[in-house]
């Protein structure tokens, strides 16, 4: 868990396994590319590269916890005979699952109509059917009939269940009856850790400063500590905004851009890091992540409280299938959405598939989160998968995002899997995409990683100019093969400051052309451009996890 571990002959030799384990197949080139090289020598504070290897449920574990099995749902009322509704009888078995401390509930195959949200609220609560393709839960309704209409707190008549809120909703009970609550009331919420009006927290303590990639922070009062607790590490902004152009990268560049009329995206700030601790010694408390950040005294860091999470739960081997309705207008979406994770924090998504929806699966101010084989069918979605309102150190691998099954209405939108709203560290890996595109909503996402994907890339990336640039530093495409030749955010070399892109197919401009945020050299890498299969490693993010092992 420390720097100690990181030896050059543990580097190297890691470094050499992976390259030489992935050099199957008809490579074009013998050895790794440079920047892989460079990495390995620095890899938790490379300019370009983010380090990604702890991204996901309990820092990449590959197993997720199979607990007791205490309620099946057919013992509480449901029928699996596509017709009765069965909501309230999955959601009793749901809660008395969490009333008995956790397990497992349990959903046969067939299908079940539901005629409201299925929440999970409770802490170490899986939720399993007998697989994606003989379980099936039938939604007959959307958010906006359930919930209610669901404005922008930014103004505009858009609808937030475009980004927001599913059918299937992971988050805390208690955040999830605030948010709820307030939606009804037309109280328009912040929906992260610290509540509707981001006032629901204490300091612990302040922190002293530290460099990005440090995996131990010195604190003035450790009493409030203990191996395992999750904190929330609290970055403010200063006048100048040295925050966001640290985000940034730092320069000239960002030094020049104009943040004060950004006023979407300043309101993301304070940046909050969720992480557990891993061990206290006295005033120093080493956590299971390096930082993300440079912490510096200008930015009033603080570990602090934050509300309580959802943690340990899942949802697992089901299909969630909508009615099936025509797509809404762009941002008028009624909300026939996924499987959405909020507030959550080592919770994961297994052998899930989502059809007929507006949008596909959801990370809301969710980090340590995994989403494993997974998949988007159906009629077409304006987000299949977005990631946004500060969610960091997630994992989606193994995704496919299937082609629509009826043409796109007009005044329609397809997205792709987004990311925005300050969120980074997070890792999309293993993709088939048969549309979308590598969707950045601005919000200045930093340090995320798109590696080992297939994409056809029809999508249009979205995001208001209010909310500022489109990527942060140390944004990272590897191994990218674009079917159509389309760029979109694909090739990132002029665009994205201090990143890389490594290994993707040729590509050519279409009618949304992009130009870059920040002037001057933006100090971002290109290597392999033309040769997807010859990048060795193949995939950035299981290489990076080898390295530690």
């Amino acid at each position: 868990m420390s720097n100690a571990h990181l030896t050059r002959r543990t580097l190297l030799a890691g470094a050499t396994a992976v390259a030489l384990g992935a050099a199957t197949g008809t490579a074009r080139v013998a050895e790794p590319p440079a920047l892989w090289r460079e990495f390995t020598r620095t890899p938790l504070t490379h300019p370009q590269i983010p380090y990604i290897g702890r991204a996901g449920y309990r820092a990449g574990a590959v197993r997720f916890p199979r607990p007791r099995v205490v309620a099946d749902v057919t013992a509480y009322g449901a029928v699996p005979d596509g017709t009765t509704d069965c909501a309230p009888a999955i959601n009793r078995a749901i809660a008395a699952a969490g009333r008995a401390g956790g397990g497992t509930v349990t959903i046969p195959p067939g299908t079940y109509r539901i005629d409201d949200v299925i929440r999970l609220g409770d802490s170490n609560v899986v939720l399993r059917g007998a697989g994606s393709g003989r379980t099936t839960l039938y939604a007959t309704k959307n958010l906006t009939e359930l919930i209610g209409v669901y404005g922008s707190r930014y103004g505009g008549d858009k609808s937030s269940w475009s980004w927001a809120g599913g059918l299937i909703w992971l988050a805390p009970r208690a955040r999830w009856d605030s948010l709820t609550a307030a939606i009804r009331d037309r109280a328009w919420p912040f929906e992260g850790w610290t509540g509707n009006r981001r006032d629901e927290w204490t300091t612990l303590t302040t922190v002293a400063p530290a460099k990005r990639g440090s995996w131990t922070v010195t604190v003035a009062d450790a009493s409030a500590f203990r191996p395992g607790r999750l904190v929330l590490l609290r970055l403010a902004d200063d006048a100048a905004h040295t925050l966001l152009q640290h985000m940034a990268g730092d320069g000239p560049g960002p030094a020049a851009y104009v943040w004060d009329d950004k006023t979407k995206l300043t309101s993301y700030v304070p940046y909050e890091w969720p992480v557990r601790v891993h061990r206290v010694h006295g005033r120093r408390v080493t956590l299971e992540r390096p930082l993300p950040l440079d912490i510096r005294p200008e930015w009033d860091p603080r570990l602090t409280t934050h509300v309580t999470e959802l943690t340990g739960s899942g949802v697992e081997g089901l299909t969630l299938e909508a009615v099936q309705t025509p797509q809404s207008p762009h941002l008028l979406d009624k909300g026939y959405n996924g499987v959405v994770l909020q507030c959550a924090y080592d919770c994961w998504v297994d052998d899930v598939t989502v059809r007929h929806v507006d949008n596909g699966f959801g990370l809301v101010a969710a980090s340590a989160c995994t989403l494993r084989r997974t998949r988007v069918a159906g009629r077409g979605s304006h987000h299949p998968y977005f990631c946004r309102e500060g969610s960091h150190d997630n994992l989606v691998e193994d995704f496919t995002i299937e082609e629509r099954t009826v043409p796109a209405p007009a005044n329609t939108q397809l997205h792709g899997i987004n990311v925005e709203g300050l969120s980074s560290s997070n890792v999309w890996s293993r993709g088939d995409m048969r549309m979308g595109t590598f969707d950045s909503h601005r919000g200045l996402p930093f340090a995320n990683v798109r590696t080992d994907i297939t994409v056809d890339n029809n999508g249009r990336h979205g995001g208001d100019a209010s909310a500022g640039p489109l990527f942060g530093a140390r944004f990272t495409h590897w191994n990218i093969r674009v079917t159509n030749g389309r760029a979109g955010l694909v090739k990132i070399d002029g665009l994205a400051p201090y990143s890389a892109t490594v290994g993707i197919d040729e590509v050519r401009e279409f009618d949304q052309t992009d130009v870059p945020d920040f002037t001057g050299d933006l100090h971002s890498r290109l290597e392999l451009y033309g040769t997807p299969d010859a990048v060795r490693p193949r995939n950035l993010y299981e290489a990076q996890r080898a390295l530690l092992r």
